[in-house]
């Protein structure tokens, strides 16, 4: 082995080992691999940057969008609920049913996006069944991956793999290239969990009861919020006028959390040279009629005549009031719905043991800006009194109330290391746009006949759909943009070139040789398998994107090397990418529902385990009928 090899080892042995521990965002390490390689000139500065004009990257962000258009007008949410509406109250019915459903749903949605959607109709169904959740919900989350490895786009090593055989000059995947063998791994999958999954499935019914977690209404309730909701009056000379809510310092300064703001649809005339405004002018209240409601946002600017609704205790809001030249006045009954409605809400957010927030305080993290969220409350077991929301170090236990819009509760779930977030918050979303609901379905429909009969390739035919989807308004642009998985995106364009390099640096083919020297005596069915244990056994604590960026490659030179067909070794490689049961870090899908079905690490492994065992064997025995070597 020259340098060159050992560097690149080098490098990809600390992506490996930052990605195990997570002590480094997975989108900074994949930079960081870009700006290693080519600061070691193992690549050109072209091919270090080739991932960000991948076809199989730009792909994936654009039925980013299209997922996300079709649940910002709920009609994921729609399909999957009539379908989960024939289940019953069977058990083993009910796993049918929504293990095909997710499945079915996944095929054509991200597999988060599909157990996002379709996690509170589950609950709702469990309770009223009276079945334990933990009994539905790891087949909700093993349905969704077994679904995705059943179409070209349903999982993005699918078209990984695809891209690989382009770039080889190979004809890529169709749209149903995996469906055959999907379809075997899905009914395996569904009858393993008839028979023997449900069987290994915890039963933790009682302990879910004792720890029911409270709606935000309970939560409204028993932390007594109302009783310290305040209205303040933007006074014509006051020093918040012209500010933005961060300029302002309501929060940082005077511990008062400004939660809506009701904005007149005209304000006050100027009169720069009256002594007095004129009787017609003078401040009358607001009704519903005269003022829209703005939920508050780092950059919102505050006006003349703005009501804002605030919380905090009433010694702080009089000094900010008489500070900034603000009028105070009591809240109404009607101000509540500044703490929860269809665009906020309020949640519990535990910090686990490996949290980094741990040790710090919201101001040095800078909560508010960070998390676009404000916490209304610090709680520590065992601690009975008021801790203070700016100066309390956080510590392992810690619940903290968080207050703010309901897609930015259920975006603390990315930073699962950070937070555990109590209850569903998914539930409380509605869909903004449902009266687009056909337009979306037309267009998805449309995506879908394109790439099945080929008539323009796979790229056009997504960013095509993506760029309907906003044209017809089921997103906005800046909606489409959020709705793009910006860490997905740049861990597979950053990790790209790592393969590049392997395979620059020989040592793609030297992989391949000893994969094919040790097992290629016992024939091209052995490689297969082995090329499948490895890919399964990293898609459990690794990416699976970045686990199949990295072994396609290998696979398809082993298939060279042996003189065989690589279809076979590619699909397997993506097969196993999408087998990702055995931990609840394998899959954003099985962190989902951990905290619902209350399951711990074991439960994933008990149950998991001996379906990718089952996965393996029928890989094996299908792959190379399906395509023969």
């Amino acid at each position: 082995m020259d340098i060159e090899m050992w560097l690149t080892l080098g490098i990809l042995a600390t992506a490996v080992i930052l990605f195990l521990t997570e002590r480094i965002r997975v989108d900074v390490v994949a930079l960081g691999v870009v700006v290693a390689l080519m600061l070691t000139n193992i690549l050109t500065p072209k091919e270090a940057l080739s991932g960000f004009s991948s076809t199989a990257v730009i792909t994936i962000a654009a039925l980013f969008i299209v997922g996300g258009a079709v649940m910002n007008t709920g009609l994921a949410g729609t399909i999957g609920r009539r379908v989960l509406s024939i289940s019953g109250n069977n058990e083993k019915r009910l796993i049918v049913v929504l293990m095909s459903a997710v499945a079915l749903l996944s095929g054509i949605m991200s597999d988060t996006g599909t157990v996002a959607v379709l996690l509170p109709a589950v609950i709702i169904l469990a309770k009223n069944a009276d079945i334990p959740p933990s009994k539905l919900l790891i087949p909700l989350s093993f349905g969704s991956l077994l679904g995705g490895a059943t179409t070209l786009i349903g999982t993005p090593p699918n078209i990984i793999v695809s891209e690989v055989l382009t770039t080889n000059g190979e004809a890529p995947f169709t749209f149903f290239s995996f469906t055959p063998m999907g379809i075997i791994l899905i009914i395996a999958g569904i009858l393993f969990m008839l028979f023997v999954g449900r069987k290994l499935l915890p039963d933790r019914k009682t302990e879910i009861d004792a720890q029911r977690v409270q709606t935000p209404k309970e939560l409204v309730q028993e932390y007594r919020l109302p009783e310290q909701l305040l209205r303040l009056r933007v006074r014509r000379g006051s020093n918040l006028i012209g500010k933005t809510l961060v300029e302002s310092g309501l929060s940082h300064d005077f511990d008062v959390i400004v939660l809506k703001i009701m904005r007149p649809l005209q304000t006050r005339p100027e009169f720069r040279f009256a002594k007095k405004a004129p009787k017609s002018t003078e401040f009358a209240p607001i009704t519903k009629e005269r003022a829209t409601p703005i939920v508050p946002e780092n950059t919102t600017t505050f006006q003349l005549d703005d009501i804002l609704i605030v919380k905090g205790d009433p010694d702080d809001v009089t000094h900010a009031a008489a500070m900034l030249n603000l009028g105070v006045m009591p809240a109404k009954p009607k101000d509540e719905k500044a703490l929860i409605s269809r665009e906020v809400g309020v949640a519990e957010v535990v910090l686990p043991r490996r949290s980094r927030l741990i040790g710090k305080t919201l101001v040095d993290i800078r909560f508010g800006s960070r998390y676009k969220l404000s916490v209304l409350n610090i709680s520590r077991p065992g601690v009975h009194t008021e801790l203070e929301l700016k100066e309390t170090q956080l510590a392992f236990g810690d619940v903290l109330l968080v207050q703010g819009p309901w897609n930015e509760i259920v975006r603390l779930k990315e930073h699962r290391r950070d937070f555990v977030i109590m209850g569903q918050p998914e539930a409380m979303i509605e869909a903004p746009r449902k009266e687009k609901a056909n337009y979306a379905f037309v267009i998805l429909v449309g995506m879908l006949v394109l790439m099945i009969t080929g008539w323009i390739p796979l790229v056009a035919a997504a960013l095509l759909a993506s760029v309907a989807m906003v044209l017809t308004k089921c997103l906005t642009m800046d909606e489409a943009y959020e709705f793009i998985d910006w860490r997905s995106i740049i861990l597979i364009a950053g990790m790209i070139p790592m393969s590049i390099a392997l395979e620059k640096v020989g040592v793609v083919d030297a992989a391949a040789q000893s994969i094919v020297s040790g097992l290629g005596d016992y024939g091209p069915v052995a490689v297969l398998g082995g090329l499948f244990l490895f890919t399964s056994l990293f898609t459990q604590f690794l990416s699976n994107t970045a686990t199949t960026v990295v072994v396609a490659p290998i696979g398809y030179a082993a298939a060279q090397t042996l003189g065989v067909s690589p279809q076979a070794f590619l699909m397997a490689i993506a097969i196993a990418a999408s087998m990702a049961f055995a931990t609840p870090i394998a899959s954003p899908t099985n962190t989902l529902v951990m905290g619902a079905g209350n399951y711990r690490f074991s439960d994933y492994a008990k149950v998991g385990l001996p379906l990718i065992f089952i996965a393996l064997i029928l890989v094996l025995i299908f792959l190379p009928m399906l395509f023969p070597f």
